[in-house]
């Protein structure tokens, strides 16, 4: 396919985006950049976002991408009660490496969850793209889990999940969203990095 004709179909759906879809993609963008601050505000934000976008995921039929907004959902409300507590208390909001025990805990959230979503998704769903879903789907689990307890590996975990859902997303032709995606996979890279200068920070304000 020429540039040109690509440029072309890409105008066309992106005239072609839903009112909702947009307002949908604002929040997410409004939640990264506020989790890349480690500001409290990106689960008020993220909440309205995935509300509005577990209703068009499942329009579309991307049922394990509608769980996930389901899980990030409850996610945001346990992350949001967490940052709540301590802010009352006075605490700062402190962010940290995985330990090994919380490591393999992020793994087994994504393995495990993959293989139930790949077969609820093969059985029981009309999905035509099972194994990407649920893959995307199961890695977001385990980042999200990462975020909710300030883990800087979370934005590892996030970005492998963000890197499938770009095409995912484009062949669903939710090209809003697919940008969106590639716009959270920048910003997680460089909240990655902010997180680990965060952490320094920490380090030396104890000495």
């Amino acid at each position: 396919m020429e540039i040109q004709e690509m440029l072309r179909l890409f105008v066309e759906q992106v005239k072609a985006t839903s009112y909702l879809e947009w307002f949908a993609v604002g929040f997410g963008v409004t939640e990264v950049l506020l989790a890349k601050r480690n500001n409290i505000w990106l689960y008020p934000a993220g909440i309205i976002g995935i509300l509005l976008s577990l209703y068009l995921k499942l329009n579309a039929r991307l049922y394990a991408e509608s769980l996930l907004s389901m899980y990030y959902l409850v996610m945001s409300v346990y992350g949001w009660i967490i940052w709540s507590k301590r802010i009352a208390k006075k605490e700062a909001m402190k962010v940290s490496w995985t330990t090994r025990k919380e490591l393999q805990i992020a793994f087994a959230i994504a393995i495990g969850g993959y293989f139930v979503l790949y077969f609820a998704l093969v059985n029981f769903t009309n999905s035509d793209v099972p194994i990407l879903d649920a893959f995307v789907s199961s890695t977001a689990w385990a980042g999200m889990w990462l975020l909710a307890r300030r883990k800087i590996e979370n934005w590892i975990f996030l970005n492998v999940s963000n890197i499938v859902a770009i095409p995912l997303m484009w062949h669903k032709n939710f090209v809003m969203f697919a940008l969106l995606t590639l716009f959270l996979f920048i910003v997680a890279v460089f909240g990655y990095f902010d997180w680990k200068k965060i952490y320094k920070r920490q380090l030396l304000s104890k000495k």
